[in-house]
């Protein structure tokens, strides 16, 4: 892939990866003020978790009609000024975080506080409204595992970022804001709360070689390939629920070699569409990419894609009631053997 860089009108990066060189980025003309995030992060004194604070994105884009949307190339409220593209990334213009945020105090009412310091990104897949990751070519699939995996390292060299995060929110049920084929890049400024668990479940021990030994011995595995096992956890939170893991212990994306990168694109999109062929019609799903923390834990977690959806039944939403949201006690409706089953079976309706 050949990466062309850019600015928009506010400063902010954009970055384009096309199979072939030669892109001239057109200049972003809309004249745009310059970026003022607001991101503070605050630790709960209870639990220790961070929790961060961006009051600027509640003026965000919501759900704009397809001729106003600006991850559509070219148009004049467009993010991305070149009036065609592979694959884009630009610097969210309502970051969680950023590095351009301003200090505050190190404690207020016993509490402590820090700079939202990090990045935000949107990834667009493509360039046309209408299309879905799960039904682009496995070409362009694997250009935007590229991009992952540079974005990925380049961030991860951000001073003060502790944990690169990349992910896809698809589906108005899960609460996406854009309906334009695309995901996202959270650089975090600290090891987030899940992360720093699994590090302590893990310490000692090789424990996702541990449980990839123990799933593809079992009956939830969905399919596999040389690289890569794609199953349902034993112990699955959501009706509908993934993980696709390498074979080869690696931290992130960026050390993935170019035959896994490979057999990932087919692997992730079959996968995508076995999802998609469960109840019939476009899942809404979160897919994840867990990767170790940039210093400390980079031996002991494994990256690894966790894919999950709200939908548990056609027309039916699994909603976080009270045990899930106050307490954080799951409970699931659906056997995780029987949801590896339909995902096995869905492979033919998969391949249509």
């Amino acid at each position: 892939m050949h990466r062309t860089r850019a600015r928009l009108s506010d400063g902010r990066e954009i970055v384009y990866y096309d199979a072939e060189p030669g892109r001239r980025p057109v200049p972003d003309r809309r004249g745009l003020p310059p970026l003022e995030p607001l991101c503070e992060v605050r630790r709960d004194p209870l639990t220790g978790d961070h929790v961060t604070i961006t009051a600027h994105r509640n003026a965000r884009t919501f759900l704009p009609p397809a001729d106003q949307c600006p991850l559509c190339p070219g148009g004049p409220a467009s993010e991305i000024p070149d009036p065609s593209y592979e694959v884009a990334v630009f610097e969210n213009r309502f970051p969680s975080f950023d590095v351009r945020t301003p200090p505050v105090p190190p404690v207020v009412d016993g509490v402590e506080r820090t700079r939202g310091n990090g990045r935000c990104e949107v990834v667009c897949f493509t360039d046309d409204h209408d299309a879905s990751m799960s039904a682009l070519p496995v070409s362009r699939v694997r250009a935007v595992v590229d991009a992952w995996a540079d974005r990925t390292a380049e961030l991860s060299a951000i001073p003060g970022v502790r944990q690169v995060f990349v992910f896809e929110n698809r589906g108005v049920e899960i609460g996406v804001t854009l309906h334009h084929p695309h995901g996202q890049i959270y650089a975090y400024p600290f090891v987030t709360p899940r992360t720093e668990r699994v590090l302590a479940t893990a310490a000692g021990r090789d424990l996702f070689g541990e449980v990839l030994k123990a799933e593809r011995a079992g009956a939830r595995v969905v399919t596999s390939g040389e690289h890569w096992t794609a199953y349902v956890p034993a112990a699955a939170r959501w009706p509908v629920e993934v993980h696709l893991m390498p074979h080869r212990h690696v931290p992130d994306l960026a050390a993935l070699d170019s035959a896994e990168r490979d057999e990932l694109a087919v692997l992730y999109r079959d996968l995508l569409r076995r999802c998609d062929a469960l109840y019939g019609d476009p899942l809404p799903y979160v897919a994840g990419w867990h990767q170790a923390p940039v210093g400390e834990g980079r031996d002991l977690v494994r990256l690894h894609l966790e894919l999950f959806s709200v939908r548990r039944a056609p027309g039916k939403i699994k909603y976080l009631a009270g045990s899930e949201s106050g307490m954080a006690a799951w409970i699931n409706d659906v056997p995780p053997e029987d949801a590896a089953a339909r995902l096995r079976d869905a492979a033919g309706a998969a391949s249509g």
